[in-house]
């Protein structure tokens, strides 16, 4: 059987490739969710534990080191072993990281939920494009890529409200122990729609023309691709842990319009990213879409510095720039996969992908000490100017991407 077969244009009915995406975009939706699993209740860690605002920021750094590193090994494992099973074990591992989440007594036990959850999370990207770049067919792949990310956006805007709603009927231990579960039940769901993630592993030939494990990694494109989300995701993060304090502190905005305003910027985020999939679909050249839509949203970033148009201008502007994001994020990972040689979608997306981790592992600490020093606008404009450089980038996917397709 060979990749092609599993997704012929012709051959694949709407009603398959819907079913594939939904159970896809249900995978990536838990992944997000459990992004925020330890954030969402620092609040109550402060007073249980007595820790600091330091210890907890660590905890996120090892989620994503490891998330990182892990990405990029497991996108091997997805190209050796398919990507059911790896899918399956993340599940597992976040089952576990709640449980023990739940029954936490002090700062070493977090430290491990956070490593627990990162190696979770770890395989997720590798997994759901390795999925629908062989089981979704052709026509249907920016909209595939357009739910998926709509789907991370959901299980971020989840978790708030599923451990406030059941920490304030119970308490915060019954919370995890409800995540738990509720990862159990999405584990239940996709193991009985196990047929929608098979996926074939390319075998290689053993001659010595065979192409080694590791020769992606000597194509320009594939670190044009990492550098992309490398710092198009330090921009994500300085808006998901500083947007709040940013409103306050430039314009003393109360908590719940500030809060409101980074709800809002998620939710136009997911808007942009369902119309970014016609987008992707209807437009070849994915590189200068992507270039596009970054750079208007460095623009808005940029004036959300100047605090020309006041709190509730910026907070406008602030949730505008969610959606001209949104809207390049098909569009981002077509243009990947016009990068990804065949035979390696798994090992790409592992390594390009980490790039995400490491922005989220990086970008707090660096902007936090512009915080730290009332740089408000400074880390406004700093984000913005990272959102340019990673514009940059995107040419420059776009460039090598045409080169290597290039007939010799």
């Amino acid at each position: 059987m060979t990749t092609s077969s599993l997704a012929s244009a012709d051959a694949v009915p709407l009603r398959q490739d819907a079913a594939i995406i939904g159970m896809v975009g249900l995978a990536h939706a838990s992944s997000h969710f459990a992004h925020l699993l330890l954030p969402v209740m620092f609040p109550v860690f402060l007073r249980e534990f007595g820790l600091s605002y330091s210890e907890l920021g660590l905890l996120m750094s090892v989620f994503f080191v490891v998330s990182g590193v892990g990405q990029a090994g497991s996108g091997f494992l997805v190209d050796r072993l398919g990507a059911r099973p790896v899918l399956f074990g993340s599940l597992v591992l976040f089952m576990g990281a709640c449980v023990l989440a739940s029954s936490a007594t002090g700062y070493g036990a977090l430290v491990l939920v956070a490593a627990l959850a990162g190696l979770g999370n770890a395989p997720f990207h590798p997994v759901d494009f390795t999925i629908m770049n062989q089981r979704v067919s052709a026509p249907r792949l920016g909209y595939a890529f357009s739910v998926h990310g709509i789907t991370g956006n959901l299980g971020w805007a989840a978790t708030p409200v599923f451990f406030a709603s059941f920490t304030s009927l119970f308490d915060w231990r019954v919370a995890y122990l409800a995540a738990a579960l509720m990862y159990a039940g999405i584990l239940l769901l996709l193991v009985l729609q196990r047929d929608k993630f098979r996926t074939v592993v390319v075998r290689r030939a053993v001659d010595g023309a065979a192409e080694h494990d590791l020769a992606f990694l000597k194509l320009p494109v594939v670190w044009w691709c990492f550098a992309f989300f490398l710092l198009s995701t330090m921009t994500l993060a300085v808006v998901q842990s500083f947007a709040v304090s940013l409103l306050q502190a430039m314009h003393q905005v109360s908590f719940q319009d500030a809060t409101a305003t980074l709800t809002a910027y998620m939710l136009c985020g997911a808007t942009g990213i369902l119309v970014g999939g016609v987008v992707a679909t209807r437009i070849a050249d994915s590189g200068r879409v992507v270039a596009v839509c970054m750079g208007v949203a460095a623009l808005l970033l940029g004036l959300c510095g100047t605090g020309l148009f006041g709190a509730t201008g910026t907070m406008v502007v602030l949730a505008a720039t969610g959606f001209a994001v949104g809207m390049g994020g098909p569009s981002r990972d077509m243009m990947i996969k016009k990068g990804t040689p065949q035979g390696a979608t798994g090992r790409v997306y592992g390594i390009v992908y980490s790039g995400l981790d490491v922005g989220f592992a990086i970008s707090p600490v660096v902007f936090g000490m512009f915080m730290d020093r009332g740089w408000f606008s400074q880390t406004f404009y700093g984000a913005a100017l990272i959102l340019l450089l990673a514009v940059g980038a995107a040419l420059g996917v776009g460039r090598r991407t045409a080169m290597r397709l290039q007939p010799a």
